[in-house]
């Protein structure tokens, strides 16, 4: 068994080393500033804890999506221009093609000894997907290596139920919570602190990296939360910006 690590780089941005892969979450490398997305006002407060050029070799990009900005800056879409591959939404696959592949619901692709499959995700509450968009999650398998789900912008714990009856053997989850919240949906768009708290018990899993808690304003739940909601449950691991932190 390969060891698994994390390096938290910011918001939702992650390089996630596993069975000889290098990987690379949510790409988001902006300088601090704003966007209007559809109308709603997305504010970045901070930069990232490496620049795109101090990354290091990337062999893979898992994308939850790419319509919103926290999840793919400017900066982050140059990136993944010179990515060997990226996988994401059938929707992302269509719109940015070529390395970018589309990937439906429970679909898997293999990439070296990984095989990597697209996990449900709901960017908020039912119904939500006309204004939102499609989004998705992952789950990586390998052989002799921990099982690892990557939960992307998902606020569904019902999906999450769905993804432990599939896959009964999920090692780590790398959550993405935050509560993100905007003014045209009333209610959270990503996993509260609670929620991702109630995601690793369903899941049963040993170990959780939690992201997509700081350097945006429309997070509307603090990294401090999160780790008060898994207090005592020596489940989450602290990761440090910028610090490579050994999950398994």
């Amino acid at each position: 068994m390969s060891t698994t690590t994390l390096t938290y780089l910011g918001g939702p941005t992650a390089i996630l080393e596993y069975a000889g892969l290098r990987i690379l979450l949510d790409p988001t490398f902006d300088p601090p500033g704003s966007y209007d997305s559809d109308g709603d006002l997305l504010t970045k407060t901070e930069g990232p804890a490496l620049a795109p050029d101090e990354v290091g070799a990337i062999d893979l990009v898992l994308l939850s999506h790419h319509e919103h900005e926290d999840n793919l800056d400017l900066a982050g879409r140059e990136f993944l221009s010179r990515a060997p591959l990226t996988l994401s939404t059938a929707k992302a696959g269509a719109d940015l093609g070529r390395p970018v592949i589309g990937l439906d619901n429970w679909e898997s692709h293999e990439v070296g000894t990984v095989t990597v499959t697209a996990a449900p995700a709901l960017h908020g509450p039912p119904g939500c997907e006309p204004l939102l968009g499609p989004v998705i999650g992952f789950v990586l398998e390998a052989d002799g290596e921990p099982t690892v789900y990557v939960s992307g912008d998902n606020a569904s714990l019902a999906l999450v139920g769905q993804i432990a009856d599939r896959f009964p053997g999920i090692d780590i989850a790398v959550l993405f919570a935050g509560a993100a919240r905007i003014d045209a949906i009333d209610a959270p768009l990503t996993l509260t602190s609670a929620d991702a708290a109630e995601a690793a018990r369903i899941l049963g899993v040993r170990r959780v990296a939690g992201l997509h808690t700081e350097d945006w304003a429309h997070f509307s739940e603090t990294r401090a939360q999160l780790e008060a909601a898994f207090e005592g449950s020596g489940l989450l691991a602290a990761t440090p910006r910028g610090e490579r932190v050994t999950l398994s």
